[in-house]
């Protein structure tokens, strides 16, 4: 006996179709499937949160030094005109002259102004990366638009939302983080249909 199902598709059809599952399971917290389906992607996912508990605190605290842009009160960058040549050298501080039209200064290019501010980030250890790399060869890239607005997209960090919010909630489990409940038959082609979802 095999000791996977095929699913009726091809190997590459049958990898790319769990791993949509997986990655959707991980982002939304429940899928709908046919049982058969549920079962595989419920083998890959119990696999992917228990790396993703055990390294859950592996990391230490660095503190870097990061530019961040000057905003002004309504949350937009400050821009100023610099010297083409010397870009330490300002000629202004602002682009709009006192008619809030726009300055042109001969050999000036606007640059947007920043400060240097200290920042604290996680650094991965090396097990820890070993696991990141792990669950991106199961899990798709993921884009979120909220607004609808194409400069709105970003992308979800699925690993590190396995790290930060799923691996807490399943510490004190020794594995059964995801329960499959029947829902019925599926008109059509009367396949059990199941809701895989995170307990």
């Amino acid at each position: 006996m095999a000791k996977y199902r095929k699913l009726g598709r091809t190997a590459s059809q049958r990898k790319a179709l769990l791993r949509n599952q997986v990655t959707a399971l991980i982002l939304n917290g429940k899928i709908r499937t046919t049982a058969a389906k549920a079962e595989e992607v419920q083998r890959i996912a119990e696999k992917i949160i228990t790396l993703a508990i055990r390294e859950k605190d592996n990391f230490e605290k660095v503190t870097i030094k990061a530019k961040e842009p000057v905003r002004d009160k309504d949350g937009h960058r400050v821009k100023q005109i610099v010297d083409r040549n010397d870009r330490e050298k300002v000629l202004s501080e602002t682009i709009r002259d006192e008619n809030g039209k726009l300055l042109h200064i001969e050999n000036g290019v606007t640059v947007t102004k920043y400060n240097i501010v200290d920042k604290e980030i996680k650094k991965d250890l090396p097990s820890r990366l070993h696991a990141r790399r792990q669950m991106l060869k199961v899990l798709y890239p993921v884009t979120e638009n909220p607004t609808g607005k194409k400069k709105d997209r970003k992308e979800v960090d699925l690993p590190a939302k396995l790290f930060d919010e799923i691996a807490p909630k399943y510490a004190d489990r020794k594995g059964g983080y995801t329960r499959i409940v029947k829902i019925g038959l599926r008109k059509g082609d009367n396949a059990m249909e199941v809701l895989l979802e995170l307990v």
